[in-house]
């Protein structure tokens, strides 16, 4: 199981960039797919913070240090992450944050803080093993899910 993990104070927040960074270039390199500049900044800018970000508020960041930055570069980009499993969207927000164990798939959960915006990965195999028992017991096959939980985390708390 993935921890649920929100920024803090003894968070080092740089070294949880500089992994997650680093790991985005492995999997890339392992699947022979480019992370180019343009990608690696959208990532770097969902990594900046532990809470949801959206499409437009990335193309802002991108537009104060790349003048040319336009929807479509961000959309190609968000869509090249998620695909490589570095990114996830989450739909109640219409926004995207950092994958915690890049690579495993559309399966997981995330808790979502109403006060704040932080969002923290939770991934529970027992979580997952239900949804897809729950879904095949109906004859539906699940290819991928992401549960939502809304609540408050323990800096709001």
């Amino acid at each position: 199981m993935t921890e649920a993990t929100f920024r803090t104070t003894e968070h080092d927040h740089d070294a949880c960039v500089d992994t997650a960074m680093e790991t985005a270039e492995t999997i890339c390199a392992e699947r022979g797919a480019r992370l180019t500049a343009i990608r690696r900044r959208v990532l770097e800018i969902i990594w900046g913070g532990h809470r949801p970000i959206g499409a437009y508020d990335v193309l802002d960041q991108l537009s104060t240090e790349e003048k040319r930055a336009a929807p479509p570069t961000v959309y190609r980009a968000l869509d090249f992450l998620l695909e490589h499993g570095l990114v996830h969207r989450v739909a109640s927000l219409n926004a995207y944050v950092g994958c915690a164990e890049p690579g495993h798939g559309g399966e997981g959960q995330f808790l979502i803080c109403m006060k704040c915006g932080a969002a923290a990965e939770l991934r529970d195999p027992p979580v997952n093993e239900a949804i897809k028992a729950a879904a095949s017991a109906r004859g539906f096959v699940a290819t991928s899910h992401t549960v939502e939980i809304s609540g408050v985390c323990p800096n709001c708390a």
